[in-house]
C-alpha cells in the first residue's frame, strides 16, 4: 500500500527495547477501550498502517509500531534473504520485545488485537503463538505465517483454542512465495478460526473492498464479542 498521512496525538519511544509508537489517541482516552495493534511490511513505517484509521471502527485505540531495524527507506522486523528467506530465531527476536510492551498495557484494555500487513502479518501471528489466549483476533493482509514449531511458540494451545483470524490476499500477490501461502493455509487449517478471503488486483497491497471487510470482521469478532 502507499503511505499515508497520519495525524497521532502522541509518539511513545518507552524503553531501549520497547517499539516506537504511534496513536490514533491521547493517553487519558485509551483506558477501557480495545486495543488494536498495527504492524508494518518490510521497508516500511509507522506512519504507513494509520492510514487505514478511517475504515477502523472507532473504538479502539489504536497503536502502530515501528519495526526496530533500519533497512532500504524503512523498517524490518527481522532479515529478509532472497525468495522471502529468515531465521525462526531472527523472528523470536524480534516477537519478544513487542510481547513484552503488549504485557504492560493489558491492564488497561479489555482486549488486544494485532493487525499486520505482510511481514507484519507473520510479526502478528507469531505474537499470537508466542501469547495464546493473550490476543483476541488478528488480521493478516498480504502476508503469512512462519513455518514450522519454535519453543516460544505455544501451538498446542491454539489447537485447543484456535485464534480468530482474518487471512486477506490477492492470489495473484506477486511478493509471497507459493510455499509460505501454502504453510500459511496449513497453519491455519489446525490453530485458527480463520476467515480466508481473496482479492483480485490488489497484487502485494490493501484495496478499499478489503478494508470494508477487515472494519465489518472487528465489529463482529472483537466488538461483538465483547459486548456479548
Amino acid at each position: 500500500m502507499t503511505d499515508a498521512p497520519a495525524d497521532p496525538t502522541t509518539a511513545h519511544p518507552g524503553a531501549a527495547s520497547a517499539p516506537f509508537a504511534v496513536w490514533s489517541n491521547d493517553a487519558d482516552a485509551r483506558p477501557g477501550t480495545p486495543l488494536l495493534v498495527l504492524l508494518h511490511g518490510y521497508g516500511s513505517h509507522e506512519q504507513d498502517l494509520m492510514g487505514l484509521l478511517p475504515a477502523l471502527p472507532p473504538e479502539f485505540s489504536v497503536v502502530s509500531l515501528r519495526a526496530p531495524q533500519p533497512v532500504q527507506a524503512g523498517y524490518q522486523w527481522f532479515p529478509l534473504s532472497g525468495e522471502l528467506g529468515f531465521s525462526a530465531e531472527a523472528v523470536v527476536d524480534a516477537v519478544l520485545p513487542v510481547a513484552a510492551w503488549l504485557r504492560e498495557r493489558a491492564a488497561e484494555h479489555p482486549s488486544t488485537t494485532l493487525l499486520g500487513f505482510s511481514q507484519g502479518m507473520a510479526m502478528a501471528t507469531s505474537l499470537a503463538r508466542h501469547m495464546p489466549g493473550e490476543i483476541a483476533a488478528v488480521v493478516g493482509l498480504s502476508g503469512f505465517v512462519v513455518p514450522g514449531e519454535h519453543p516460544a511458540f505455544d501451538d498446542a494451545r491454539l489447537r485447543e483454542r484456535p485464534l480468530p483470524l482474518f487471512w486477506g490476499r490477492d492470489p495473484q500477490d506477486p511478493v509471497i512465495p507459493p510455499a509460505l501461502v501454502d504453510a500459511t493455509a496449513e497453519w491455519a487449517l489446525e490453530h485458527a478460526d480463520a476467515m480466508k478471503v481473496q482479492y483480485t488486483g490488489i497484487g502485494h497491497g490493501i484495496g478499499p473492498q478489503e478494508l470494508g471487510h477487515v472494519g465489518e470482521y472487528l465489529r463482529h469478532v472483537v466488538l461483538g464479542a465483547r459486548a456479548s
